[in-house]
């Protein structure tokens, strides 16, 4: 049996060490994002764990930091803007970076603005309580810190050596009839499973920003299978009172968010995504395999040729720290604004109450228990996953908080985090775009949801 493999390794030309420059990494980054870690309160993924554990190491000095980034971000961007020193405009990375658009301008000047505010513990309240920009900036802006200086040195173990190259040619047959997606986008949606969504969205944005996914297929990973972790989903429904509930609270959701994963790339708005790549790369079909080989065989032969190009160890730290700036300097002031905004709204207004309010003869017709308190919670996702599950914990009706749980993670887009991470990056994705998304998974989940409860209670 071991005279196959050797005579492929000459006949190809691979040596041991190709094998190696494959395997260890891409063992690696499995070992990294991938690997689930069990937990008190659920599991996690050892990245996840490690930026969770810096997060809380240095939780009084991380605002700080992050606030004078979004500073460096701000005073670079007008720079940019007005300035247009050599420097920055000679260089692809800074000119990227900094040369940016009217909105995203606007966006990073308020980010900056609340951030200081915040730290600085001047203006209005509404802008500053731990419930709006004091939960973005203490709460959720570390995590981003932490997760996105992990992230963007150690993903390109997952990205650069071979392991999504075999990934797409094993799932293409799946993947592709099934979801129109490629074979590769399989890791995407693994890594935000058993991680977290965020990671789902930094991998799907740097694999788009590299060719390798179409506008269409970029925005339909990063808005169907950056799913929420394990983790998060304890944590709603344990904070909704049905932690005894978990596992057919966890089957419903893999159930729906199967359903939405297949209808979802056949409709508006991403069914109206251009075919068209952010930049022309050589790529192959991952469904062609060569007669004999297996595709098993053929995967690793790509694998290994892609691990080939990517051998240099300074290469690696140089573009990882590029990538650490690009999601620390462009990403986190847009989370920060958008972030802030949307809370704002769903904490300081009755918008998502009014909104709500054509919910409520629909879920009386669908025979749901305290139909006017669920409607405030149906929409109001769409600020802060976590919003739904707050609102709704004095509910009595149990299969009324089940659903609602069930559905405010199957909603996925929450601006809070995903959505600011989605518009922050370079994604084909606008902000109409989330909201038309937001609806439909609404609009098709709900329903779905209510007839698993009906069954369960």
């Amino acid at each position: 049996m071991s005279s196959v493999p050797a005579k492929k390794v000459q006949d190809k030309g691979y040596s041991r060490g190709d094998y190696v420059r494959f395997i260890v990494p891409s063992v690696l980054g499995i070992l990294l994002f991938m690997i689930p870690i069990p937990m008190e309160d659920g599991t996690t993924v050892f990245v996840a764990f490690v930026a969770n554990w810096l997060g809380d190491v240095f939780a009084s000095t991380i605002p700080m930091i992050a606030a004078v980034l979004m500073g460096i971000t701000f005073i670079g961007t007008c720079v940019a803007k007005w300035g247009k020193p050599d420097f920055i405009m000679n260089s692809p990375f800074l000119k990227n970076l900094f040369d940016v658009s009217i909105p995203f301008f606007l966006a990073r000047t308020l980010g900056f603005l609340f951030a200081a505010m915040v730290v600085l513990g001047i203006g209005p309240a509404f802008i500053t309580s731990d419930d709006t920009g004091g939960f973005l900036l203490t709460g959720l802006v570390p995590v981003l810190l932490t997760t996105f200086l992990l992230a963007g040195f150690f993903l390109p173990l997952l990205l650069d050596f071979g392991l999504l190259d075999l990934c797409g040619v094993l799932f293409a047959k799946l993947m592709r009839p099934l979801f129109k997606l490629p074979g590769r986008s399989s890791m995407d949606c693994l890594a935000s499973w058993i991680g977290d969504g965020t990671i789902g969205v930094f991998l799907t944005s740097k694999q788009y920003e590299d060719g390798h996914y179409t506008e269409r297929e970029a925005a339909v990973i990063s808005t169907t299978f950056s799913v929420v972790s394990i983790t998060f989903s304890i944590v709603v429904i344990t904070e909704i009172g049905l932690a005894h509930m978990f596992v057919p609270y966890y089957l419903t959701i893999v159930a729906v968010g199967l359903v939405l994963a297949f209808i979802m790339p056949r409709i508006p708005p991403l069914s109206l995504k251009k075919n068209t790549y952010f930049k022309e790369i050589e790529r192959e079909d991952e469904s062609f395999i060569p007669k004999g080989q297996t595709p098993f065989q053929w995967g690793t032969e790509k694998a290994i040729e892609q691990a080939r190009k990517n051998g240099s160890v300074s290469t690696f730290f140089r573009n990882g720290t590029k990538n650490v700036l690009d999601m620390w300097l462009a990403v986190i002031p847009v989370v920060m604004t958008i972030g802030t905004i949307s809370v704002i709204v769903a904490e300081y207004t009755p918008f998502f109450e009014w909104i709500g309010k054509p919910f409520v003869p629909l879920l009386g017709l669908m025979g749901v228990p305290e139909a006017a308190d669920a409607s405030v919670s149906i929409l109001v996702g769409f600020a802060d996953m976590f919003l739904p599950a707050i609102l709704s914990s004095g509910i009595e009706s149990e299969m009324t908080r089940f659903i609602i749980a069930c559905l405010s993670v199957t909603q996925l887009v929450y601006m809070s985090e995903v959505g600011g991470l989605i518009l922050g990056s370079k994604l084909p994705i606008r902000f109409k775009d989330l909201v038309l998304v937001f609806i439909l998974r609404t609009a098709i989940a709900l329903p779905l949801i209510v007839l698993i409860a009906h069954f369960i209670f």
